[in-house]
């Protein structure tokens, strides 16, 4: 895929966060071993400098490690491009379901206080 300025500036914003995962995966990927992978440690720094804000709980390398195991579909100790958006699906999803939770709670709030005002 050319990445040229001009190419860039044309894609839209889903196809520019696409290239933005690749991007990162690739950042992590070409560290150790096959570029095209990620080790556990690989894994474990991307999770810690990428998604800091969305797990803020996967830090112990118990939890690591369960999530190495439960992504690593075919047991080959290496994380594929394929394994990781399992991983940023699941994120993505939960961070989705969390943000309509947030508004649901903020506009009960709005009814309450306009409620509140009537009487």
């Amino acid at each position: 895929m050319s990445k040229t300025p001009q190419t860039r500036e044309q894609r839209s914003e889903l196809e520019k966060a696409m290239d933005i995962i690749i991007d990162v995966f690739h950042q992590y990927s070409r560290r150790e071993g096959n570029r095209d992978t990620l080790t556990k440690k690989e894994l474990k720094l991307l999770i810690e400098q990428q998604l800091v804000n969305y797990l803020k709980l996967v830090k112990d390398r118990a939890t690591i490690d369960e999530i190495m195991k439960d992504l690593d579909i075919n047991k080959d100790a290496q994380i594929s491009f394929s394994e990781v958006m399992l991983l940023i699906t699941r994120v993505t999803i939960a961070a989705h379901e969390y943000l309509h939770h947030i508004e649901d709670q903020q506009q009960q709030q709005q009814q309450q206080q306009h409620l509140k005002h009537q009487h």
